[in-house]
């Protein structure tokens, strides 16, 4: 059990030395999935077998005096959003419970190459479209600090993994939020990486041109998402938006002075109202960066709200994607009502709704430019609220149009989708537990391009205040 709560870099590490076989790992890996994962349902799909056959692989590799990748024998979940060769992606959707990958998504290629071995598929809402996980396939995900509560979405099956011990790595992908609200809810952490950091390939054939989504990591560990870093960033060219490799080794970087940084701190952005125990962590993490020497000066200016242009955007292009289906009476009644209601929203939208949503991107990004033009990091509450309800937050639909629903839906994550639209990397740290003793989040974004210095910012703060020794009792 002790075995299975190290971080990931301290297992490649053992591995790499031959202290422990990656077929021993991956036994005990085995089992401890075996053991919670029919309470949690973090998985969705798993190739137990194979894991095995590819960590004895890897065993007489490395008794073949071969060197291993940084990764070396490290299970790894892969969200249900992207393919790993000859296993099915359904996307969280039940016309594609039957959809068999050809090959490995840019991002799982580059891990396995690295030397992590994929253990299984982890669940996801369908097409990523909800903060909280739960679909017509497979069912509710269960967060491991309570499993009446969810591990959010749309990753949550990545972060329930992580914070249960059942692997130490696991895929996520962030179109609002969709790595740092389930990094937020289980106490991980999760990187949303800038823009094109990390290469993604076309859906169904087309690039994306909204520009919003992302693929990165949850993690135990700052340190363990470096890694995973350095082992996937990097042009590629399947995915022309994709940023050439930065230079320099994002695990390397965390051992350079951080020097004195003028710190922003936006209490609610104006309209979000906070669960008065998570303020409380909140502030109690954001002092943690004062005492380390910081200055840290308090935003009062709201940012452009930017809500209705961005559920639009992520909307309509999952609405032209998916239109083959949607208007085909065999798949159309197998979807999500509230998702096809929400594709169908983009029916009505036209070019100048795409232009108005573009300006909005414009203004945010105006107001950004300003903040870091005088600061070096900003800091947010990640979300406003410990976990809700497994099966999702009470909303009502009855009578309401869809975007009307959508907005409310909105408040709760605030403060994570403007970083999709406006592309700068976003981290979420664990700020402390709520008076429930669920988990909480403090966000911490920095200029584009500077993924860098969030993970060194977020490493000086997991020094100062460890979460990696504190994990759910299963």
């Amino acid at each position: 059990m002790e075995l299975l709560w190290k971080s990931a870099s301290d297992l490649a590490d053992m591995v790499a030395r031959r202290e422990i076989k990656a077929s021993e790992l991956m036994t005990a890996t085995i089992a401890r999935i075996e053991l919670l994962n029919p309470k949690l349902n973090a998985f969705c799909a798993l190739r137990f077998e194979q894991a095995m056959d590819d960590a004895k692989a890897l065993d007489q590799r490395l008794a073949r005096g071969e060197k291993p990748g940084s990764l070396a024998g490290l299970p790894l979940g892969v969200k249900d959003l992207e393919d790993v060769a000859g296993m099915v992606t359904t996307y969280g959707s039940v016309p594609f419970k039957d959809n068999v990958a050809s090959a490995d998504s840019t991002q799982v290629a580059r891990l396995k190459a690295a030397g992590a071995i994929v253990v299984g598929k982890t669940n996801t809402p369908e097409f990523g479209h909800i903060g909280f996980t739960k679909n017509l396939l497979f069912g509710t995900t269960r967060n491991p600090w309570n499993p009446e509560r969810t591990p959010g979405g749309s990753s949550g099956g990545s972060s329930a993994a992580i914070a249960s011990g059942m692997v130490p790595l696991t895929t996520a992908s962030d179109g609002g939020g969709s790595i740092r609200i389930p990094a937020c809810y289980t106490g991980s952490f999760g990187l949303k990486p800038s823009q094109g950091r990390i290469p993604t390939k076309p859906w169904f054939g087309e690039l994306d041109w909204t520009d919003i989504a992302v693929v990165g990591p949850i993690t135990r560990t700052v340190k363990d998402a470096t890694l995973y870093l350095d082992a996937t960033a990097g042009y590629h060219p399947a995915d022309p938006s994709s940023l050439p490799r930065p230079g320099f080794s994002y695990r390397e970087a965390l051992d350079r002075p951080l020097g004195k940084l003028r710190i922003a701190y936006h209490p609610d952005f104006g309209r979000a109202e906070l669960q008065p125990d998570v303020r409380r962590e909140v502030e109690r993490a954001v002092q943690v960066f004062q005492e380390l020497g910081h200055e840290v000066e308090v935003l009062n200016e709201a940012p452009p709200e930017t809500g209705l242009e961005w559920v639009r955007l992520f909307f309509v292009r999952r609405r032209v994607l998916l239109r083959d289906w949607i208007e085909n009476d065999k798949y159309r009644s197998q979807f999500n009502r509230t998702f096809l209601a929400a594709l169908e929203m983009g029916d009505r939208l036209g070019w100048e709704d795409v232009v108005a949503a573009q300006r909005k991107r414009a203004d945010l990004s105006r107001w950004l430019q300003g903040v870091f033009a005088r600061c070096d990091l900003l800091l947010t509450p990640t979300l406003p609220t410990e976990a809700f309800a497994a099966e999702g937050p009470r909303v009502s639909t009855q009578g309401r149009a869809i975007e009307d629903v959508m907005m409310q839906s909105l408040a709760g994550i605030v403060f994570t989708y403007p970083f999709n639209f406006s592309g700068h990397p976003a981290a979420s740290v664990r700020a402390g537990l709520t008076d429930s003793g669920m988990p909480c989040g403090l966000q911490i974004v920095a200029e584009r391009h500077r993924d860098d210095l969030v993970l060194q910012a977020s490493h000086a703060y997991e020094q100062a205040r460890p979460w990696n020794d504190r994990w759910p009792l299963l």
